[in-house]
């Protein structure tokens, strides 16, 4: 298979990042994939090269400035301009924020937040160096949202949010283009390890939205050049697209009672 180029994913170990990567992968991207756990990133990694293309695993905890930098390097060793990346590792925690361990909150600041810039650094520097590129932030529906039992997480992810739409105009003319992919609540295993498993939202309102059709309505929005996309299913994009029209009390209201325990 002849190589369209390079795709950066992070947090591609499973879930959402898994399917981005793959499917990029079928698409004929080589890749550079990110994750955590050595088991699961080998598993991923043994599953794209099984598309035919070269894939490099970078295992680390990128909310520590040192990771980033080893996988920025990582990148770099590849040996070709980034044309694709997905950046995507994140990280959650439910429940009322008085009650929410405070070292678990940090670490979503500082991967959600820190680690997106650090990582979109590089690569808008590099891409605006060889003269285009296109990248994909992983935000979420809640990213617009007042978002009680996710305070932490919902203002991450609108940080996330705010930060590719303000590149998205600083790089309009650099032939780089940036897409903000926001997903509803997805079957993904983010609920469980966030504390939030046993949630409303975590055990009924998840099953609409499969990983792997975020993942192809992300990528799809990303090669047209929009700037973001509600995925995936309709309930989601009619949810994204009523929200400016939805009164705060009223947002707030919905979201608290999502995260309440569910009814056995």
């Amino acid at each position: 298979m002849t190589s369209k180029g390079l795709a950066l994913v992070t947090g591609a170990s499973s879930g959402i990042g898994y399917h981005l990567a793959k499917q990029l992968a079928e698409d004929g991207y080589d890749l550079v994939i990110s994750g955590e756990e050595q088991g699961l990133t080998g598993k991923a990694s043994a599953d794209f090269k099984a598309l035919g293309v070269n894939v490099t695993s970078y295992v680390g905890d990128l909310t520590q400035f040192q990771s980033n930098m080893d996988l920025w390097h990582t990148v770099e060793a590849a040996g070709q301009p980034l044309a694709i990346a997905c950046i995507n590792a994140g990280l959650g925690q439910g429940g009322m924020f008085a009650d929410t361990p405070l070292t678990q909150e940090l670490e979503i600041v500082n991967l959600n937040c820190g680690a997106t810039v650090h990582m979109a650094k590089h690569v808008v520097k590099q891409m605006r160096g060889s003269g285009g590129g296109r990248i994909l932030f992983t935000a979420s529906i809640v990213s617009e949202m007042i978002a009680p039992g996710e305070a932490v997480y919902a203002a991450s992810k609108a940080f996330v949010f705010h930060f590719a739409k303000s590149l998205r105009y600083e790089l309009k003319d650099t032939g780089i283009t940036v897409t903000a992919l926001q997903p509803g609540p997805t079957a993904t295993n983010f609920f469980n390890a966030s504390g939030a498993g046993d949630t409303k939202v975590g055990t009924e309102g998840k099953e609409q939205n499969q990983p792997d059709e975020v993942a192809r309505q992300g990528l799809k929005a990303l090669f047209a050049g929009e700037e973001h996309v509600y995925a995936s299913s309709l309930t989601t994009k009619i949810e994204g697209a009523l929200m400016g029209l939805v009164p705060e009390a009223l947002q707030s209201a919905m979201h608290k009672g999502m995260m309440e325990p569910a009814k056995k």
